[in-house]
């Protein structure tokens, strides 16, 4: 592929974006190949230096407010009717129930994965607190009090320092899946947009 059929290709994939952010985009890309070519680079291995166009389209729109492409997806492109007009206000209570609901749904589902979240890091930090407690409360039990039981205290102390460092991998790892799943997610959403952008074009 070459660079002119590498553009051409990337504003199709990029239809249902404002105009001015598709040419901004494809100048962007365009450049970068210019870039490689004067490097010495040919001109087919400068576009395939740049990554397959499904990477750069999951690029960009990773990096495009979802807003905005819904903002352009709904803006009318005459002005409506009054007979439409009136069957948006007679439908509306379906539609936008429907909205609501979908929306709660959405937010539900966030409410749960951050309270799972919040839950893992919570455990993880009461973990550690009870491993530096037992430690030193065992220290003092075994130098003061009962020998013995300040040893299995300390031990049990032990065990929740290296639960609490297993808890802190656990929920670092969590973290991140759910944020790279939320934002595959998101870029999905985008994708679907642009998709609808180009049927309607």
């Amino acid at each position: 592929m070459n660079k002119q059929e590498f553009i051409a290709s990337l504003k199709l994939r990029l239809v249902g974006l404002p105009q001015n952010e598709i040419d901004a985009r494809a100048e962007f890309y365009g450049e970068m190949i210019d870039d490689r070519i004067e490097e010495g680079a040919s001109e087919e291995e400068a576009v395939l230096a740049v990554g397959s166009l499904d990477d750069v389209v999951r690029e960009i729109l990773s990096q495009i407010p979802l807003g905005s492409l819904v903002k352009e997806k709904i803006k009318p492109k005459r002005g409506l009717r009054g007979w439409e007009i009136l069957l948006l206000a007679l439908g509306s209570p379906l539609w936008l129930s429907l909205l609501l609901g979908g929306f709660s749904v959405v937010l539900g589902i966030f409410a749960c994965a951050v309270s799972v979240l919040v839950s893992l890091w919570a455990t993880g930090a009461s973990l550690a607190a009870c491993g530096v407690g037992g430690a030193l409360a065992g220290i003092i039990l075994f130098f003061f009090r009962n020998g013995v039981a300040g040893a299995g205290l300390f031990g049990a102390a032990l065990v929740c320092a290296g639960l609490s460092i297993f808890m802190f991998y656990a929920s670092n790892v969590a973290t991140k899946g759910t944020f790279s799943l939320v934002k595959k997610c998101i870029v999905g959403v985008k994708c679907l947009i642009l998709k609808g952008g180009r049927d309607d074009a």
